[in-house]
Formats: C-alpha cells, structure tokens, sequence
C-alpha cells in the first residue's frame, strides 16, 4: 500500500495533522536546499520522537574506510559519506521551563506543514498543549537562501493561547552529530573552536581525513508582536555546542518571536584560517536585508528557475503536482554554479547512496539541464568528468586495464570509486558508456562541438580502450564477447555478454573512432596536442575497430528480440503479473540468491539501450522487445518508469505511458518503494521531466533539427514546456485537439513536427493539429 497523506495541490506539498509514524518521510519530502547547502525538514524545536537529523554541506564528505568480510584486489578502500554537517537550525523552546516537544505534548492540533515549490521555502503551524496544560500557538517558516547561498533564515513564532507565561528561546549551534551509518563508528567530525560575541556564535570544525573546513555560524533577534526588543541573554558553550536564551514573559494571546539566521562558510570556498571573518560578513549581509527581504529575493530566484523550467498540466492536480515537485527538488540539489560538484541520487535529503556522481547524471540528468537552464551548465557537467579523466585512469590501472585505459568509477565524489559492492564495482561498467553517450547526446543537441576537441576526445580515447581491452576473442563464437559483468538490471550478477553493456561497448568504440577522424581533419592542433599526449597509433585504432566490428550480440531466434544476456531464455520465465502481490517488491522479500535465478529485471536494460539508440531501431523492433521485456520488469528502481513511460508514449500506448509517469513523478510523493525516510530519489526526477517532455511530447534531435510528436493523455486537458534549443527558446502547448509552438527568444528556426518541418519566427504562434 502505497502512501497518501500528501494534499493534492499544483505549488505546494502539503501535510495535515500530526502522525509520528510519518515524521521521517516527510523529513524527506519537505527537504529543502539551495545547491550549496541542504537539510531535512526536522524541527526547529526539541523533538524526542524517532527522527532522522540531517544537514549537508554539497562536496563536504567522508571516506569512511571499506568494510567488508572478504577483501577482494581492486576494491575500493572507502566508501564516501555524505557527511551530516553540524546543526544550525536548532531553536529550543521552554514554556514555564516545560520544553515544547510534540512526541510529549498533551495534544497536538491544526498541523499543517507546507513547502511552497513556486516561492522556495517551508512552514509549519500547529496548536499544541504541553504537559503542563498550557496552549500555544506555533508558526514556523524557513528557506535556504538561492541569493546568499551560505545562509539560510527561520522565522519562528509562539502564542500563549490560555494564560501568561515566560517563554524561553534557546537558538543553538551542535557540532557533536553522527551519521545514520557508519562502518566502522568512526568519528568524522574534529571541532576545533566554538566562540561567540553578542549574539552571533560560531563553530570551527573540520571533517578527518579529508580536512574540509568549516565554520557553522548563527545570529538571532527576537520580537514581541513584531516589534524588536532587546532581552538579557545567557549563553552556555561546551566544546561542540553553543547557546544562548532569550527568556520573556509573554501575555496571552501575544506573539513572541525569533529571527535566526545561520548557515555555513566553507575552506572549498575561502581561506580556512579566515572562516570566522567571512561568516560575519555574512550575517552582516543577511541581517542588513532582514527576514522579508531576503524571503522577497527568494520568491523573485524562484521565479527566475520556474520561467524556464515549468511545466504545467491542466485537468490532473496529482500529476502537476509531482513534475513541479521532481523539477523542484532538481534545483534545490543542483544549479550549475560549481564545477566541482554533481548530482548525488539523494541530493541533499538523506545519507544512504554515499558519493555525488552516478551513471545517473550522464544518462537521466544532463537533458533536463541542457534544455531547461543555459548549455553551460551541461557543459559543466561533461567537465566534471574530464577534470576526473586522470583518476578513471587510475581505477582502470587497479584493475589490470594499461595504456591510459579508463573506468569511471559508480560513485564517486572526487574521481575515486568509492562503491564496495563488487557486483557493481568491478562489473556494472556500462557506466563508462553512458559517459561517453552524455558528450554525444551534449553535441547533438547543443552543437557545440568544440567540447570535444577541447576536452572531451581524451575522455572518449580513454573510454574506448577500456572496451578494447574489456572484450575478449571468442574462439568458439569467432566474436568479440565481454564476460562477467552487470548491466542496469542489477537482479543480475555476473553474467556474459549483456546485450547493452556489449551494444553501447561497440557504439563508444565506432563513435570514438569518427570523432577521432573529424578532429584530425578539422582541429589539426588538437588532434596532434592529443596524439601526443595520449600516444595515439594507428595500430591501435585498427585493434578497437577489430573488436567494435566483431562484436557478440546474444539473440532469440524464436522471440525475435536481443536477449538481455547469454542465459537469459534458460530462467524460468514467469511475468511479473503472475506474481503475488505478497512477494512485492522481491528485493525486500526474496534471498538475494533467488532474485538472480529469477526472469526479474529491476530496471530497464535492454530497454535502455533502445532509449539511448531508438533511431539504430525500427518501431517494430522496439515493440517487439518491450512487449517482451516489460512484464519482467519489477520496476524496484527509481530509474525505471522514465524509461518504459518514453517508449510506452512513443508505441503510442498512452495509458501505459500515463501510469508509468504517474509512477516516476509521484515515486517520493506516494512512497512506492516504501524507502522514502530514508531521502528522495533526485536523479530519477530528471527521468520524470523527460517523460514528458521526450514521452508525451515526444522531443528528439533529428539530422540536426528539433524534432516533436506530440501526444496528450486522455486525463489531461493539456500540458506545456519550454526548451532551450542552441539559444531559441520555444514553447511547447500540448491539448486534446492541437500543440501551439512559439519562438520566444531567437532567430528563425526550422523544427520537425511528425517529420513535417515548420519555421518558427518569434513571438509567432503556430498550431498543428
């Protein structure tokens, strides 16, 4: 049963009344951040409840040393931790000395908590009664700031409802937080100094091993019905806390209220000896614009964002309500503004995941940043791997791999594989691939060649002897194969020839090989800086086309379709819908010994390969294979209804292709997984926006022109999107009887509707039938 409390609503998630058992979802849910920082929707307040505390720092980690039960050569030696930064958000509060906790309060009542996508922050209001009988009225509103984005600022209010009383605000600063997990219960945080002056505080503490610094910082003001006033503060401090109170008799039915500013400064950023300094121009910054101020700045950023990446849906509040929530969540984890950070798949909601970077930013992220923000962006993220080019040597060197063959690691934060599943880290490489399909798919779609004689040929040249050397000769096949490997179905260990991973081996290869042919010929002196650099042979480039052009693809002739690897007809092959219900999801049910017997595919797999590859296809041919793999498919991961929901709209099964998106939009929303507490599935949010967008509007890059096929489900009365097309920005208007182009920005351009061309001239709307 999947989850329902969340109120339907097309700008807000939206929770009513207060339930203990929802607390860490909704943590989850109402996570809120700013690319540079984020937190879980915990309380400001005390909460003695079951919580799960959580703040980061983007590109703060820790390698917290690999533990397993069999060291096997090649494994990492850490698995990184997103680290849990210390607590800024703390504000205790104490009504005639009974703090105000709601897993001890009498009653708690009127709970609502928002978080408002359109404007970029979360409240909260109740009424509760303490143990002590007095009623108060409680609001809180916070966000974390796109403007000034190492400060974040909270507004909190309580009102005696049922006599006078004193009420005490105890705004802290905790550095003496752990992580949820840890293998070895190691300490990740030093702090070195806790001071204080007036009312500001601050903590120095840096992370061991790794050695971030970090200053958390806070500074508060407290009013009396909204007007300042001046209170007596005690302060206490200890080694990793500092507090201070603010104690004032309050009349009933008065207001008192805190104004807490805080936020962190990072040596990634400025002079670590200079930390302190920088955080109280910080503050100084924060306090001058003031609460109302900086909330003003914060809608008018969002509304920035939401010009652009908006898409709406008319006639399904449910459905609007997810992709605003996907696209929201996409730009609170990450907004192009750092070279040196990635999409981690929890972003800024939760622990589990460790690591920035998965296949998943290359394969489901890049697109939707390339159309909905500046092609720089997209761009930055290609970088990001070029900049690791020399550590995916390296991980390729552990392995055996020689001659500046590259692996890009699983997860990574800094280059370094850091994932210690051996299933994954030695064998699911078609990560490698989707790195190089991303530098493709940016060129396609951007134009921008330059990318790859600049930098990205040397990704691709390292990628292609990776698969060189990966496959070996079959004599028995008289083939190229490549053994012992996962594909994206991870329900499937160590198995031979995975139709994709051998596919996308043989495409990086003959991609490879053309761009190399291109650069030699139009980038003369790239191409010899490169050939130099690399010791590049011709030698060699005619051994790469020997495996690409020889390649092994296991195939049925009875079904007609790529088998997903060489064993895969030998399972038993019972569709899911013959499934109990009862034994769902299987990864939380079944042994894990059980699961690689079974037909189950986690994700798409084959399936995936058609999606990167649809134009190598016929529409027969991916008909045929997704009639044959979908009811296998179990979809346990996040990555999976994007993908089916794309080719179910593009086989024109609409209301398959409805559900699915309704599955992958409302994934976190509804708790599909049943795993919510644990954080949100960020990278699969961007697969949300390309349902839609590549789904239902069936959006392609087609010999060079922007292409579109548009369909509409039946629930809807229409829906809209913008792309940002090499500087054109176009609008897209999808309903039941037309789709409107217009040209908002840009010089004429020829786009391909139903393979029909059209020419959109700005401002000028076009409609097709």
């Amino acid at each position: 049963m999947n989850q329902n409390y969340i109120k339907p609503n097309s700008w807000s998630i939206i929770e009513e009344g207060f339930d203990p058992e929802r607390v860490k979802s909704s943590e989850s849910l109402f996570s809120i951040g700013n690319g540079a920082m984020g937190q879980r929707a915990n309380f400001e307040e005390q909460y003695s409840g079951d919580t799960f505390q959580g703040s980061y720092i983007a590109g703060v980690y820790y390698p917290d040393k690999t533990r397993v039960g069999w060291w096997k050569n090649g494994y990492p030696e850490y698995f990184a931790k997103v680290l849990n930064a210390p607590n800024w958000i703390g504000i205790n509060v104490l009504v005639n000395n009974e703090p105000l906790d709601l897993h001890t309060c009498k009653s708690v009542k009127k709970f609502r908590r928002e978080l408002n996508m359109k404007e970029g922050w979360l409240s909260r209001y109740f009424v509760a009664t303490l143990p002590n009988g007095i009623e108060v009225e409680v609001s809180a509103k916070r966000f974390l700031s796109l403007e000034l984005d190492e400060v974040g600022a909270i507004n909190y209010e309580i009102k005696p409802i049922n006599k006078d009383v004193e009420i005490v605000f105890q705004p802290y600063l905790d550095s003496g937080i752990t992580n949820e997990d840890t293998n070895w219960d190691d300490k990740f945080w030093d702090t070195t100094h806790v001071s204080h002056l007036n009312h500001q505080a601050f903590i120095e503490a840096k992370t061991m091993k790794t050695d971030f610094h970090t200053c958390t910082f806070m500074e508060s003001k407290v009013y009396i019905s909204e007007k300042p006033i001046l209170v007596e503060h005690n302060i206490t401090a200890d080694s990793n806390r500092v507090a201070f109170s603010y104690a004032y008799p309050v009349k009933k039915g008065e207001t008192y209220s805190i104004q807490k500013f805080g936020g962190y400064v990072v040596d990634r950023n400025h002079d670590k000896s200079k930390l302190v300094k920088r955080a109280k121009q910080v503050l100084k910054s924060a306090i001058n614009k003031g609460f109302d101020a900086l909330l003003k700045e914060q809608k008018q950023a969002w509304d920035n964002i939401w010009e652009m990446a908006d898409i709406t849906i008319e006639g399904d509040v449910k459905a609007q309500q997810g992709i605003r929530f996907n696209i929201f969540q996409l730009n609170q984890t990450y907004l192009g503004k750092d070279s040196r950070l990635n999409i981690g798949p929890k972003g800024f909601t939760g622990e589990k995941y460790g690591g920035s970077t998965y296949w998943d930013t290359e394969a489901y992220c890049i697109p939707f940043y390339m159309a909905t923000k500046d092609q720089n962006v997209a761009r930055t993220l290609l970088e990001y791997r070029y900049n690791h080019l020399e550590k995916a040597i390296e991980n390729a060197e552990k392995l055996g791999f020689k001659n500046g063959a590259a692996l890009y690691p699983m997860v990574t934060m800094n280059g370094e594989e850091c994932h210690n599943e051996w299933e994954i880290t030695f064998e699911e490489i078609h990560r490698n691939g989707a790195i190089a399909f991303a530098i493709y798919n940016y060129c396609r779609f951007t134009d921008d060649y330059s990318y790859i004689p600049e930098k990205g040929l040397e990704v691709l040249i390292g990628i292609a002897r990776f698969w060189q050397q990966r496959a070996n000769f079959s004599t028995a096949k008289n083939q190229y194969v490549i053994l012992g490997v996962t594909g994206p179905n991870e329900y499937e260990n160590n198995v031979n020839n995975n139709w994709y991973t051998n596919y996308l081996a043989k495409w990086c290869i003959d991609y490879t090989l053309a761009q190399i042919e291109k650069v030699e010929e139009e980038y003369t002196k790239d191409f010899s800086r490169i050939a130099k650099k690399v010791k590049l042979s011709k030698k060699e480039l005619a051994l790469w086309k020997a495996v690409a052009d020889n390649m092994y693809f296991p195939y049925s002739e009875k079904h007609n379709v790529y088998l997903q690897q060489d064993s895969f007809l030998d399972k038993e092959l019972i569709t899911v819908a013959d499934l109990p219900k009862s034994e769902r999801p299987i990864n939380q049910k079944w042994s894990w010994d059980r699961i690689l017997r079974s037909p189950y595919i986690k994700q798409a797999d084959v399936l995936q390969g058609l999606y990167f590859f649809e134009d190598h296809f016929s529409d027969k041919q991916l008909e045929r294979h997704f009639d044959f793999y979908e009811p296998f498919t179990v979809h346990e991961s996040s990555l999976s209804p994007c993908v089916h929901s794309i080719q179910a709209s593009k086989l024109d099964r609409m209301e398959q292709a409805y559900t699915f998106y309704l599955r992958t939009s409302r994934l976190d929303l509804d708790d599909y997984n049943h795993e919510v507490r644990e954080g949100l599935h960020i990278t699969s949010m961007a697969g949300t926006w390309m349902s839609i967008v590549e789904g239902f509007g069936g959006m392609r890059v087609k010999d060079g022109k922007l292409s579109f096929a548009p369909k509409i489900p039946k629930q809807w009365k229409g829906y809209s999107f913008k792309v940002n097309f090499r500087n054109h920005i176009l609008r897209i208007n999808v309903t039941q009887k037309q789709t409107n182009f217009e040209m908002l920005c840009g010089e004429a351009l020829e786009i391909l509707v139903n393979d029909t061309p059209l020419t959109l001239e700005s401002n000028v709307l076009k409609a097709v039938s």
